[in-house]
């Protein structure tokens, strides 16, 4: 544990240097993209934040290969593969932010990526159920190309608000972590050290640390890291799973074995559903779901009036509320985290009524 809370501290340490550096580098050469019609900011700031939580990341995870704790981790291809797949999103996101990409070019992009990293071995083999393994096809190496892709998107659709892909990741990489852990205990692993729990503490660190100067009011924006941060947690989840005996966890075997996957869902629950709710409507708009515009969930309460750092603390407790649930069912019954989970969410419900009452000021949120 020591050295997962070690690398945290460098993984954040190395984002609170580099982030300023990177900003710097965007106003002495005029790194600053055009306002779009989606933004909120007044005027333009640098976007490329996404460089510096990258590199702090790809750093890190070298810097882990060098400890002897962690080094027999990177003498297979997994680690190697997600810090090139990290490295490349992050360019196109960046290529992305300054350009603009069709959403077919910027997709193909995408799938590319997922692509190389599921041949460089992050993706599914096997998935216990019911005490069965269901074991590796073809089939496997296109659903893990699609988890993949599916979460980073659905990252990126929630990166509207300062602070709020940073924080809601750095809960869900928090929480992944605790599952990781524990659940390398519970198998009677020889050693508690495993790729994805050094994946997911090292995101948690980048992403506390990127807070610092991603907080509203932000001084930096996250381009090209909310894509690349998705990529990441999805990865984890995929080589997490498979490498459990599902013999060891009892009578909630099913639920437990799926949650590697459930976790990255859960701590995207509110993106994942954004984007269902957003493209519906666009679509009924005659628009293409993929065209940028200020349809967000955050962006119809702030339009409502809501403040900007309480859209966002709600939407961190949301976060919270569902998937630290998940991780409970490691510990205890499915009932016991149900009713704690129901009372953290109609506490939930209780807050949010509160503060975002359901009248919206206006009806029809403004297009870009």
């Amino acid at each position: 544990m020591k050295v997962y809370l070690l690398l945290a501290a460098i993984a954040m340490a190395l984002t609170i240097i580099l982030t300023p550096a990177v900003r710097w580098t965007c106003l002495r050469f005029n790194i600053l993209p055009p306002l779009r019609g989606r933004d909120l900011q007044k005027k333009p700031i640098p976007r490329l934040g996404g460089v510096a939580m990258t590199l702090a990341l790809i750093i890190t995870m070298l810097l882990a290969s060098r400890i002897p704790y962690m080094a027999p981790l990177f003498t297979g291809t997994i680690p190697w593969a997600v810090m090139a797949g990290a490295g490349a999103m992050c360019a196109l996101g960046v290529i992305d932010d300054i350009i603009e990409l069709d959403w077919m070019a910027k997709l193909g992009g995408q799938v590319l990526i997922a692509g190389g990293m599921a041949f460089g071995g992050v993706q599914l083999a096997s998935f216990p159920i019911f005490g069965l393994t269901l074991g590796s096809s073809r089939l496997w190496l296109f659903v893990s190309v699609f988890f993949i892709v599916g979460i980073m998107n659905a990252v990126n659709f929630i990166d509207g608000l300062d602070g709020l892909a940073s924080g809601m990741i750095a809960i869900g990489a928090g929480s992944f972590f605790v599952y990781s852990y524990i659940i390398t205990r519970l198998m009677g692993a020889a050693s508690y050290a495993t790729t994805a729990s050094l994946i997911v503490i090292a995101l948690l660190g980048v992403c506390t640390g990127f807070l610092w100067f991603n907080f509203h009011p932000s001084s930096i924006m996250m381009g090209g890291g909310a894509e690349t941060m998705g990529l990441v947690l999805g990865a984890a989840g995929i080589i997490v799973t498979g490498k459990i005996d599902p013999t060891l966890l009892g009578r909630q075997q099913m639920i437990v074995s799926a949650l590697p996957l459930i976790l990255p869902l859960s701590v995207i629950f509110m993106p994942v559903l954004d984007l269902v709710v957003t493209s519906i409507r666009r679509m009924r708009r005659g628009k293409s779901p993929f065209v940028a515009d200020r349809s967000h969930f955050h962006d119809r309460l702030l339009v409502a009036g809501h403040s900007h750092r309480g859209v966002v603390a709600i939407l961190w407790m949301w976060t919270a509320i569902v998937c630290v649930p998940a991780v409970g069912l490691l510990v205890f019954d499915w009932w016991v985290v149900a009713l704690v989970a129901l009372i953290a969410a109609s506490v939930g419900v209780a807050i949010t009524t509160r503060e975002f009452p359901k009248e919206e000021r206006s009806q029809e949120e403004p297009a870009a």
